[in-house]
């Protein structure tokens, strides 16, 4: 026995002068706060600690000094004390399914023990610290704390248990740090009760069932944790404490339900992640993959949460969500399931942000049942079967989703499902968007390109709404209406179908407004048998595209659509009828068709009708762009362009940001925010109406725009003489426009006049909407005097926001004017000499350039005066040669 500065140490050896021959007889003389070094040996005994003192090994290895239990029935270890400390010994029951250390009470401090032939076991108000330990070798549990005292695991291993590894129950507060369970025959960590548990970088490898089991109303943190291998679920959440408050919006540590943040979950032999009761959980940054069962399941009334996951290669779907569950995932990435990337079923209500759902082997998305699902700006495709299909009565939201490389549907929705689709883009796969559903269901702002078949579908009998839909370069049909559907379709567009555009099945009865069809390979429009509808402001365009001629528009018999303000060009045939068709046309026109059947003022040929030639009634005037242009081609003849420097450099970068734009667009990225439209201003003759025609040339060559060519009006094109002629005049001058440019010199005199007898404003409310509906249609270009054209664009907030660019045309300088006077005198063959080139030049310099100076106007008027006035000259000589006739002198000059 020896005394020091904190107690007394008292010895245990089996032989030796001053040692105690047994554990329990040094217990019995020890104090409070003393030591007893034990000699290596084995120890035969019933040990009960009911006092702090301290065990430790004399000298030797870490557990030369074993302690066995004497007694089958008990552990050998019993601690009813506070402050006891246990240290590198071995400690070993005699019966697995009993504890071989107990923790009546007190508390008890095991650091480098091992402990084996039955469980740690901790009750009452017991606190436990285990460091550095290992458990094996027991039956029912490894480590057992059902207390309402403190719980440390540091640093421990549990293994080879026929049962659970560690078992957290009652009210017990426990923390475990490097803790290591494997080799169990049941769950690796089960926590139950009211328990509450943090776990730090521990590991669970080849459990028999979970490897984390949590019950009743526990709640655990595991923070930077991996279960491999189990035999079960990886996490199983019967039920759990639930978070307050948005889960989204707590970090990973607080209290209050399940949290797994960094953890690494692979190899399940059923669900990675699997939540039930109400059971919630919240995972942070994890990955589970390969398991042989679903991702994360949500059943009954549980909750889920992933942020920023993934979930890759599972057997089942990645993510399911049943019953009256919630599940939401932002930020993850759902990759390689044999089954759904996610399956919502039941009245689960479900929502996946910024995520990405790729190489599933059955629907990537999939919603049946009651449950309601939204998709927002996620990234999903490359699946046999389906993008996302909702079906029975499943109610379905969609935000600015891409989805690519479906062997089905890219969308399907059918049976009684609802569905909110905005800002979809559907990019190859056999069906762009197949709507056979009864219930609700409205396409905004999708894009469906490159599909096999059709790009979007309205089944039979189905009642669909679509509005600014763009569909392109479909294998079949660009939209197809099914028998006896009647959608609403607005503001679509349908181009480069290999088959018709826009096809009505029988009986079929839609109402289609603002479409354009073109650059089809067969029929524009193909209306069915017995269909009927109403077309009214549609485009119908470039018809037989392929070659083969077709009309752009057929009527089947027995149908009777109603066609108001149509346009129908560039076809070989605008229309064809089978016997019995009774088609009603109004107001509507045909331009640039071989054999046209629409009158041109023959009203014989066009029943009900009331039209005309639309480019007539609006006083606009069209310049074609020719085919053959090329952007090289356009920017050398811009270059050439006399003067109008700093308009060249202008229009140069709005060229290479068009390019730019363009590029994104072709490989699926979103477009930037990007006004087309501008305001020119200047005096007359700078180039403003050249610049604007070059202008639609370089942007259809660039590809944002489909034909490129010009529409110039002006106040009488746009406004009407009495209420109701403004809006269909405004209309029928931006159809005719629509795939070019519009041109609108001297604006700002749709504002200048005042009186309930003007309508120049709603001229401008009617515009202003249309180059929103149509903002990918058609460039706008508003031209005017400087001051004018900044009063007209400030005065409506409308204006202000599209037309937000302005070139300034400035006036010609007289080296310019001269250079201008010797193209055309070049164009007419006519020749300067150089002292006319001088007198020219001194002309031009003399001339004030006051407001309303003509420019290039006054100078082709110059030219046009030189060239009469040098016929007079020359009809006066008697012998006239052929340069004579060709050249102009200074005395030509008026």
């Amino acid at each position: 026995m020896t005394a020091t500065g904190t107690g007394t140490v008292h010895r245990v050896a089996p032989k030796g002068r001053g040692a105690h021959r047994s554990i329990t007889s040094a217990v019995r003389a020890a104090a409070e706060g003393d030591e007893i070094r034990i000699a290596p040996g084995d120890y035969v005994e019933v040990l009960v600690l009911d006092r702090a003192v301290s065990l430790l090994p004399e000298e030797g290895p870490d557990h030369a000094v074993r302690l066995l239990a004497a007694d089958p029935a008990r552990p050998v270890l019993e601690i009813t004390a506070p402050g006891v400390r246990v240290d590198g010994i071995a400690l070993t029951g005699q019966d697995p399914a009993l504890p071989a250390v107990l923790v009546a009470a007190g508390g008890l401090e095991l650091d480098g023990c091992e402990i084996s032939g039955g469980r740690l076991e901790a009750g009452g108000d017991a606190s436990l610290t285990l460091r550095g330990c290992r458990i094996f070798r027991a039956a029912l549990a490894g480590v057992h704390a059902n207390t309402t005292g403190p719980t440390e695991l540091i640093d421990t291993v549990v293994e080879d248990i026929d049962g659970t590894g560690v078992v957290l129950g009652s009210a017990t507060a426990a923390e475990a740090t490097g803790l290591t369970v494997r080799q169990v025959t049941g769950s690796g960590v089960r926590v139950r009760g009211r328990a509450g548990a943090v776990l730090r970088d521990c590991r669970i490898t080849a459990p028999g069932r979970s490897g984390l089991l949590v019950e009743d109303d526990a709640t655990v943190t595991a923070l930077e944790c991996q279960v491999e291998e189990t035999g079960g679920e990886g996490v199983r959440v019967l039920g759990s404490s639930p978070r307050p408050g948005e889960a989204l919006e707590r970090p990973a540590g607080t209290e209050g339900g399940v949290v797994l943040a960094d953890c690494r979950i692979q190899g399940t032999g059923a669900d990675g992640v699997a939540v039930s009761g109400a059971g919630d959980v919240l995972l942070l940054n994890c990955r589970l993959r390969d398991g042989s069962g679903p991702g994360v399941t949500a059943d009954d009334d549980s909750r889920a949460v992933l942020v920023d996951c993934q979930v890759d290669r599972p057997h089942g779907s990645c993510l399911v969500a049943r019953g009256n569950a919630r599940l939401s995932a932002a930020g993850t990435s759902v990759h390689g399931s044999r089954a759904n990337g996610l399956l919502a079923g039941g009245r689960s209500q479900v929502s996946l942000a910024s995520s990405d759902v790729q190489d599933c082997g059955f629907s990537a998305v999939h919603a049946c049942d009651d449950s309601r699902l939204s998709l927002t700006a996620c990234r999903i495709g490359s699946t046999p079967e389906h993008g996302v299909r909702a079906t029975d009565r499943a109610e379905l939201t969609v935000e600015g989703v891409r989805i690519s490389d479906c062997g089905l549907s890219g969308l399907q929705i059918d049976a009684a499902a609802g569905a909110r689709v905005r800002g979809l883009s559907v990019l190859r796969g056999r069906t762009g968007i197949n709507a056979e559903s009864t219930g609700t269901v409205v396409l905004e702002e999708c894009d469906v390109t490159e599909a096999e078949r059709a790009g979007i579908t309205c089944g039979t009998g189905t009642s669909a709404v679509l509005r600014d839909c763009r569909i392109s370069g479909t294998g079949t049909a660009g939209l197809v209406i099914g028998e006896r559907a009647t959608p609403n379709i607005e503001d679509c567009t349908v181009r480069d179908a290999t088959g018709s555009g826009l096809v009505l099945g029988p009986s079929a009865e839609p109402r289609v407004r603002a479409v354009t069809v073109a650059r089809t390979g067969k029929n524009s429009l193909f209306v069915g048998e017995k269909a009927r509808g109403t077309f009214e402001e549609c485009v119908f365009a470039g018809a037989g595209n392929d070659g083969e001629a077709f009309p752009a528009v057929h009527m089947a018999a027995g149908s009777a659509p109603v066609l108001r303000g149509c346009v129908v060009r560039d076809a070989e045939e605008d229309v064809a009828a089978e016997k019995g068709a009774r088609p009603v046309f109004d107001d509507c026109v045909s331009r640039n068709v071989t054999h046209p059947a629409l009158p041109t003022g023959r009203a014989e040929a066009l029943p009900s009708t009331a039209g005309g030639d639309t480019a007539a009634a609006t006083s606009a005037r069209e310049t074609d762009a020719p085919a053959e242009d090329t952007l090289e081609d356009l920017l050398a003849e811009l270059d050439g362009l006399a003067g109008l420097e700093r308009v060249k450099n202008d229009v140069s970068s709005l060229v290479k940001l068009m390019q730019t734009v363009r590029r994104r667009e072709d490989m699926g990225l979103a477009a930037p925010p990007l006004s087309r439209h501008l305001v020119f201003t200047g005096n007359p003759g700078t180039g403003k109406t050249t610049i604007a025609r070059l202008y639609g040339r370089i942007l259809a060559a660039v590809g944002l725009l489909d034909r490129g060519h010009l529409v110039e009006a002006d106040r009488s094109a746009l406004v009407g003489e009495y209420v109701g002629h403004t809006g269909p005049k405004t209309t029928r001058v931006f159809e005719q426009a629509r795939g070019g440019v519009l041109f609108i010199d001297e604006a700002y005199s749709l504002t200048q006049y005042a009186g309930t007898n003007d309508f120049g404003q709603e001229a401008i409310a009617t515009l202003l909407k249309l180059m929103e509906d149509h903002r990918d249609d058609v460039v706008v270009i508003v031209a005017g005097y400087p001051r004018e054209m900044e009063v007209f664009v400030r005065s409506n907030p409308g204006l202000a926001s599209r037309f937000n660019r302005t070139l300034l045309f400035e006036d010609y300088g007289s080296a310019e004017l001269v250079s201008i006077v010797e193209h055309q005198a070049a164009q007419h063959q006519y020749e300067l000499t150089p002292t006319a080139r001088e007198a020219l030049t001194a002309h031009f310099d003399t001339l004030p350039r006051e407001r309303g100076f003509g420019n290039g106007r006054a100078a082709r008027q110059l030219f046009q005066a030189m060239t009469e006035r040098q016929a007079y000259r020359v009809a006066e000589l008697s012998d006239v040669s052929e340069s004579d006739l060709m050249t102009l002198t200074p005395d030509d000059l008026p």
